[in-house]
């Protein structure tokens, strides 16, 4: 088993100390019940040999002088018998509670970790292994939360319960029965550990699948278009052969490992009358802690002590299991807990102002004015003014080490200014623009904002400074209305709707079912591509930032369309710094500055007409001389 298919050490120790500080009142009231319950159900054997001692000391005495001693037992009993039935009621009522409650918790705190978690993580994991984290990892966690870990605390107590009181009666019959409990420990550590490795890879496995499954979902028009539903198949049946080995083996082990325990159990049995019918016929003489001599009020309770003992053997053995499964899903859990969060230096945040007389003054409404606070050692601060100018100068950046994708990139975008980047794919285009919103860091250079340097301004504050248009467009389940204000979320439904007509789209919006009510679901399934566009476009224009990346977003759209959204991109783009990414050369002639990159470099710059008087790259492009794939 690889390092990848083991719980780490300490695993169980965090659980515990997570769960307490969930509940740390509740919790600790949980575990007293329950030990108070284990040990009321180990003590029948006293009163079973109390009661037959008063048999034999009394033999021949009438019912007035044996039954109050014996009923005097039975109340005592039955006393103890019903406050671990209330114990019990309380304990299973409020691990209901603490199970459900913890399992919500760290649903939030996986939920709070993963907005924390960089772009890089998600490129790199397969999005159905994540969610795995939040239903299979989970689950497993309930059944040790809820059974496991209760049943096992119950387990413990009784054995150690049931070995003081072995060791009261008799010291040489808890030798015999510790003899057999020995090769019974053996047995269960043996086959408990072969079942415990294959949960483990089972653990991993139905990730695994998880993940290739979610994969295929979103392929599915891929998979149809090019006929590939039979190798889709073949591999989805390799991942669940797999996953079929690991389950088989590991529930093979752990359906054998029981009957095996439970005969064991009843050879101990045997074993312990035999044993306590020599000692009795040879009158052999006892050595315990209660100084009691060998007799039948002994030897027949330590027949029923013997059946609990193993019954507990084989329930821990059952629980084993159950508990690796769990660990597995918490260290899968705590894996992504651990993940490292995205790093965020800044100190310069964004606020609103206003502006008299040139001065500049924070204020807590919304002015449409903007500007960068930087804090200063001696407790005020300096403003500047949120214009828009972007800046890269000599900027490096790679992906993976040794493997660079932009080499040497410098450019500048004054306030107002339109830049537009063309080239083939994987020229280094998308990745320009990830790097002005810090979704990945620069290796080498440096990146200003208004002559500020993006490592030091507050990532949230630099993202409601850059509007984004992405070519894949995500909407959320809710209303139309709620898929633009997701640019916004204090926009009024007035400012929603003029940021929809800006986009082109108020006109198909007013014409759906319920207008801007209308709920969507399924990323926008009951729209065209176009149409999810077009509300893509609004919720950037609800956001008014000074700067905008435009990245192919009119690229699923007609041409009759685009002429529509073209008109609300201009007036989108009015006064505002853009950086456009297009394959559609049409959309960038009236760039200011048009940038041709070629393996990660620019190669040609300038106006639509001076790149074409160069009779460059972008000619050939523009001509069709040279395709953009």
């Amino acid at each position: 088993m690889n390092r990848s298919e083991m719980v780490k050490r300490g695993t169980l120790k965090r659980l515990l100390k997570m769960l307490f500080k969930f509940y740390p009142v509740a919790l600790p009231l949980v575990l007293l019940c329950i030990v108070f319950s284990a040990a009321v159900s180990s003590i029948p054997s006293v009163f079973m040999q109390n009661v037959i001692a008063v048999l034999e000391d009394n033999q021949g005495g009438g019912w007035a002088e044996i039954g109050p001693k014996i009923f005097r037992l039975v109340s005592i009993l039955a006393s103890l018998y019903v406050l671990a039935l209330i114990s019990s009621f309380i304990y299973n009522r409020a691990m209901a509670v603490i199970t459900q409650g913890s399992l919500k918790k760290m649903r939030e705190s996986l939920f709070e970790k993963m907005q924390e978690l960089p772009i890089s993580y998600f490129d790199t994991n397969s999005h159905g292994d994540i969610m795995s984290y939040y239903t299979n990892d989970i689950d497993t966690l309930r059944q040790i939360i809820s059974q496991s870990m209760p049943n096992l605390l119950i387990s413990a107590v009784t054995i150690l319960t049931l070995l003081s009181i072995m060791l009261y009666f008799s010291i040489w019959m808890t030798i015999v029965v510790l003899s057999g409990m020995a090769v019974m420990v053996f047995v269960v550590k043996k086959l408990g550990g072969n079942s415990a490795k294959y949960f483990l890879r089972q653990q991993h496995s139905i990730g695994k699948t998880e993940g290739f499954v979610q994969e295929m979902i979103n392929g599915q028009k891929v998979i149809k278009v090019f006929s590939h539903e039979q190798q889709v198949k073949t591999d989805f049946d390799a991942i669940n052969d797999e996953l079929f080995r690991d389950s088989e083996q590991a529930n093979k082990f752990a359906n054998i490992l029981p009957p095996i325990v439970m005969n064991i159990g009843n050879l101990i049995y045997v074993t312990v009358a035999v044993a306590g019918g020599i000692f009795l016929l040879t009158n052999a003489s006892n050595f315990s802690i209660s100084g009691l001599a060998f007799s039948i009020s002994v030897v027949v309770p330590f027949l029923n002590i013997t059946r609990q003992f193993s019954g507990n053997i084989n329930q821990v053995s059952m629980q084993i299991n159950a508990v690796i499964m769990g660990l597995a899903g918490a260290d899968r859990v705590f894996k992504m807990l651990d993940e490292k969060a995205e790093e965020d230096e800044g100190v310069i945040s964004l606020v609103n102002v206003r502006e008299d007389g040139g001065e500049i003054t924070e204020c807590a409404d919304r002015t449409g004015h903007w500007a960068w606070k930087e804090p200063l050692a001696d407790g005020r601060a300096r403003y500047t003014r949120l214009e828009g100018d972007v800046r890269l100068q000599n900027v490096d950046f790679s992906y993976e080490k040794d493997k660079p994708v932009l080499r040497d990139i410098s450019l500048f975008a004054e306030p107002g200014q339109k830049l537009a980047f063309v080239g083939a794919t994987g020229a280094g285009k998308t990745t320009i623009t990830n790097l002005l919103n810090r979704f990945y860091d620069i290796s080498e250079g440096t990146i200003c904002y208004d002559g500020i340097d993006i490592n030091k301004i507050r990532k949230p504050d630099l993202r409601r400074a850059i509007g984004m248009v992405l070519q894949d467009t995500n909407l959320f389940t809710g209303s139309v209305m709620e898929n633009i204000r997701y640019g916004r979320l204090d926009a009024t439904d007035a400012e929603c709707e003029a940021a929809a007509k800006l986009a082109g789209a108020h006109d198909f919006i007013i014409r759906l079912p319920e207008g801007y009510e209308t709920m969507l679901s399924g990323n926008g399934g009951n729209l065209s591509q176009g149409q999810r566009q077009l509300i893509a476009i609004a919720r950037a224009a609800v956001a008014d930032p000074p700067v905008m990346v435009l990245d192919e977003a009119t690229s699923s759209i007609d041409t009759r369309t685009e002429a529509i959204v073209q008109r609300g991109m201009d007036a989108l783009m009015k006064g505002r710094t853009v950086f456009v990414i297009a394959h559609r050369l049409s959309t960038v002639q009236n760039s200011d500055v048009i940038m041709v990159l070629e393996h990660g470099e620019i190669i040609e710059r300038g106006s639509h007409e001076r790149l074409i008087e160069e009779n460059g790259r972008y000619y050939q492009l523009y001509t069709g001389a040279f395709e953009l794939e």
